[in-house]
């Protein structure tokens, strides 16, 4: 846990740099969500943990820290003044792995989050067509492209796992 998240210092700006999959993954899996009335879907929400150290979690982030996805009871509604940082947090936070971050940091995230009190965090892995879903700290089940479904229990969430990582036969590749 020695490595710093050093794309989560967001006083200089988010030196996480996304990819075409990074951003695919997560408008799948935030539409496929937000079908459910049960919960609000938003993205790239700032959590506010101004009071919190998570030096163990090897993450250096001073006032905030975002998950690419979060999930809400259906209770938020638009402000007449927008919220820069959420107090409350989630009940699911969703981190997806992009070409410029280590497997080890994301899973340091999801420790962090369950710190803060998130019920349930998944790490999408795109490179592998995968989906950890951990119902606490280095306690996680693996979905692949074999099963028919991601299934949360804890928030009794069932995703078609073919809809979140399905190819299309004629996808352009840029460079």
């Amino acid at each position: 846990m020695s490595e710093l998240l050093e794309d989560e210092i967001l006083e200089s700006g988010d030196s996480n740099i996304g990819s075409i999959n990074h951003s695919i993954t997560q408008v799948r899996i935030a539409s496929l969500l937000n079908s459910d009335e049960r919960f609000t879907v938003m993205t790239e929400l700032s959590l506010d943990i101004n009071q919190q150290d998570f030096s163990q979690y090897g993450i250096k982030a001073k006032d905030e820290i975002k998950p690419d996805i979060c999930l809400y009871p259906n209770t938020i509604d638009w402000q007449d003044i927008d919220i820069p940082k959420m107090i409350e947090m989630p009940l699911l936070a969703i981190e997806i792995l992009s070409p410029s971050q280590s497997l080890e940091i994301l899973k340091n995230k999801v420790y962090a989050y369950f710190s803060l009190g998130v019920k349930s965090c998944w790490l999408a892995i795109p490179s592998i067509e995968a989906i950890d879903i951990y119902s606490q700290p280095k306690q996680h089940r693996t979905f692949t492209m074999n099963d028919t479904e991601v299934v949360d229990e804890l928030l009794e969430i069932h995703l078609p796992i073919q809809k979140v990582f399905r190819k299309r036969s004629n996808e352009v590749h840029m460079v």
